[in-house]
């Protein structure tokens, strides 16, 4: 398959498997304990920007029910749609993460959960500059990224006969680049999936 829009790619493949892709109900699973990692570590009516939000569930959602300030960013309008049915006091911005900005210190943590690696290589080490510059000292970054090298894309997504495409490197290079953006990272832990997996990393600004 030949890719011109990447990005169009991955909007067009989330917008019709939106609800098998995750349900209204779905439970928290292994986003729960990061949730609760990331309450751990920041103040009540935390300011919280969750960068490729999804439906917004189960992170905006838990974040909202617990009394942040969430703000929810996606390339999906369908997704967003239901975002905004499903976490009706956090505010969500249809928009490419890629060109989207905030002001300076505007948030207290940042999470960016599968997003990452459906965007195109050569715009992650900006994105992963401008997420530090959003954040306020002090503040975290939740992501997670590609554990080995891999851009390619799946034809029959979920069984639903739309594509979709990924593009990330190695483990190694997205500590790098976190550092270099001027995070500082605590801990890269292995996130496994499948036959593969990707690595988690948490980061705070100094």
């Amino acid at each position: 398959m030949t890719i011109n829009d990447p990005k169009d790619v991955v909007r067009r493949g989330y917008d019709p498997v939106s609800r098998h892709y995750r349900g209204d109900d779905a439970q928290e699973g292994q986003y729960g304990p990061w949730i609760t990692r990331l309450q751990q570590r920041v103040r009540s009516a935390a300011t919280i920007l969750d960068l490729g939000c999804g439906c917004g569930v189960p992170v905006a959602h838990a974040l909202d029910k617990a009394g942040h300030a969430v703000t929810g960013v996606d390339l999906s309008e369908v997704q967003l749609h239901r975002a905004r049915a499903l976490v009706s006091h956090a505010t969500f911005i249809h928009a490419d993460a890629t060109v989207v900005d905030f002001p300076p210190a505007s948030f207290d943590a940042i999470v960016c959960l599968y997003a990452l690696i459906h965007m195109p290589l050569t715009e992650q080490p900006g994105l992963l500059t401008r997420i530090a510059t959003w954040l306020r000292p002090g503040g975290w970054l939740l992501a997670t990224t590609g554990q080995q090298t891999w851009t390619g894309t799946d034809e029959d997504w979920l069984g639903s006969g739309t594509p979709m495409w990924w593009s990330h490197t190695d483990a190694t290079t997205y500590r790098s680049w976190i550092a270099q953006a001027g995070l500082t990272v605590e801990t890269e832990t292995f996130v496994p999936e499948g036959t593969s997996g990707h690595a988690l990393f948490w980061a705070h600004r100094p």
